[in-house]
């Protein structure tokens, strides 16, 4: 080979690194991925972007599930106590961040500091967390509260694992790094040149749609080759089109609806329990054309489920509400000292299943003289957080760690960042109190059948469907499996280069 050609090669090869790629990997073919959300930003400890950012496959935690959802470990080899609240993480070694830099003790602790400073829901199962580096391999960690399975608490999803350059920006492990990011649009991405396997890995085009009947057609027309989240309606149509595999799988994903119990109607007990019962969950799982009715606040395969559907009871409904004093007009109008019950509810398009119920749940309450006023919003956790509402459908991973106490804590529990409900129960805070020295898996899902036991009772919440999720996938990636809910979409092993 003439030299000639060589300083041609040669020239190209530190022409790849210069922008970041990895040789073969950076020049195949994108990837393009579609989806109806993406990170709000690059600060991991901000709102969800550590969740977002390991689905987008940048990010990792030092525990996680596997496919099977088991609790395994990830950038952690293992987690061990050595007191009433300390414990030791060793971390694997030869572990890289993006930048080259090797993951240590003392550079995870800067990231840890960051998200406990800066996210309130990373406080939900054992308070603030301080750490200290022990040595290179070995992070010392202090947690506030007890925590039974420091573990499962690093596998919640506000618990990525991440560093912090001299410029304050956060640097990863994952398989794949951020080329370019356009706010609420589209996220580049190429291989994380320090993660193992990176020339076999294909760049990524991740692009966020506004509604999902748009993604189905950039699908449809070969712009994508994989689409997460397509609406159930259209599902029939796709599986015709012989240049496109279908994928549907279970997800441990809950629609449930928060009631908010600081509004005038809802702050009445009876008037929630009422909801509850006008809530038809069987017709809500048939309008999205996928999904069981709800036992309650886990899907059912988890150990800790509910065994029976939530009950549909419209006579015990509207006695519930002439208790409460909102009795029936001549119209059949609920009221109450002359004003009618009116009530909002919200949900967002990202979701597009929840859009689907929302005018079924708006047609199951005027069955019981309820009107209801509805509105889909694109920030969903800035509107419920401001309390402008009544009811509030919701799509969430109730069990992400494979343990029931995270959602409870971080979304139901007096005072808790996320608690959109405002449910505020001494009794049921006392059960969720008995995670904390409870280390026995039979024994913690007793605690979770009581917590939901009580909240049966108190209705700050009414769970609806455990649903059923679907992807479109191209020939490229006909053999995608998807699994993790929305939690793990790009994995270190799709996006082999062609």
């Amino acid at each position: 080979m003439s030299s000639k050609i060589l300083s041609r090669l040669a020239a190209a090869w530190l022409a790849a690194i210069a922008i970041g790629g990895t040789g073969p990997a950076s020049a195949a073919e994108p990837l393009h991925v579609g989806a109806t959300y993406i990170t709000s930003g690059l600060d991991p400890a901000k709102g969800s972007n550590g969740w977002a950012l390991v689905s987008h496959g940048v990010g990792e935690n030092l525990f996680t599930v596997d496919k099977d959802g088991r609790l395994v470990p990830a950038l952690a080899e293992k987690a061990e106590r050595t007191g009433d609240l300390t414990w030791t993480v060793t971390l694997k070694p030869d572990r890289s961040f993006s930048d080259g830099s090797p993951v240590t003790a003392a550079a995870l602790a800067a990231g840890f500091d960051h998200t406990f400073a800066t996210n309130k829901a990373a406080l939900a199962t054992g308070g603030r967390l301080t750490f200290e580096a022990a040595d290179d391999l070995t992070l010392k960690i202090t947690t506030e509260k007890p925590v039974a399975f420091l573990q499962a608490l690093f596998a919640e999803w506000p618990l990525i694992a991440y560093t912090l350059a001299d410029d304050g920006s956060a640097v990863f492990t994952g398989p794949y790094r951020i080329a370019d990011f356009k706010a609420d649009t589209a996220l580049a991405l190429e291989p994380n040149a320090h993660f193992a396997g990176a020339q076999t890995r294909s760049p990524v085009e991740f692009r966020r749609f506004g509604d999902a009947q748009s993604m189905t057609l950039a699908l449809e027309s070969g712009e994508l080759d994989l689409a997460f989240g397509l609406p159930s309606e259209v599902v029939g149509r796709l599986k015709a089109n012989p240049d496109l595999t279908i994928k549907s799988f279970p997800v441990g994903y809950q629609y449930l609806a928060f009631l908010n119990t600081t509004r005038p109607a809802l702050a009445d007990v009876k008037v929630r329990q009422a909801l509850d019962l006008a809530f038809d969950r069987r017709e809500l799982a048939a309008a999205i054309n996928g999904g069981e009715p709800a036992t309650g606040a886990y899907a059912a395969y988890f150990p800790f489920a509910g065994k029976e559907p939530r009950p549909t009871d419209i006579a015990k409904a509207e006695a519930l509400l002439d208790e409460a004093g909102w009795t029936k007009d001549a119209a059949g109008i609920r009221r109450k000292d002359g004003a009618p019950l009116r009530l909002l509810a919200i949900t967002y398009p990202q979701r597009p299943d929840l859009v689907t119920m929302l005018p079924v749940v708006k047609s199951q309450f005027a069955k019981i003289g309820i009107a209801l006023d509805t509105q889909v919003i694109e920030n969903i956790q800035e509107a419920a957080s401001t309390g402008n509402f009544d009811i509030a459908l919701w799509a969430q991973h109730t069990a992400p760690n494979g343990d029931p106490a995270f959602f409870l804590n971080s979304m139901l529990r007096t005072g808790a960042a996320l608690n959109y409900a405002k449910y505020a129960s001494p009794e049921f805070d006392a059960i969720l109190d008995r995670f904390a020295s409870e280390g026995d898996a039979d024994r913690r899902a007793a605690i979770a059948l009581d917590a939901q036991a009580k909240l049966f009772v108190d209705a700050p919440a009414s769970f609806l469907v455990s649903p059923v999720w679907y992807v479109g996938l191209s020939k490229r990636l006909q053999n995608y499996e998807p699994w993790g809910s929305d939690y793990y979409v790009l994995r270190a092993d799709i996006g082999e280069a062609r």
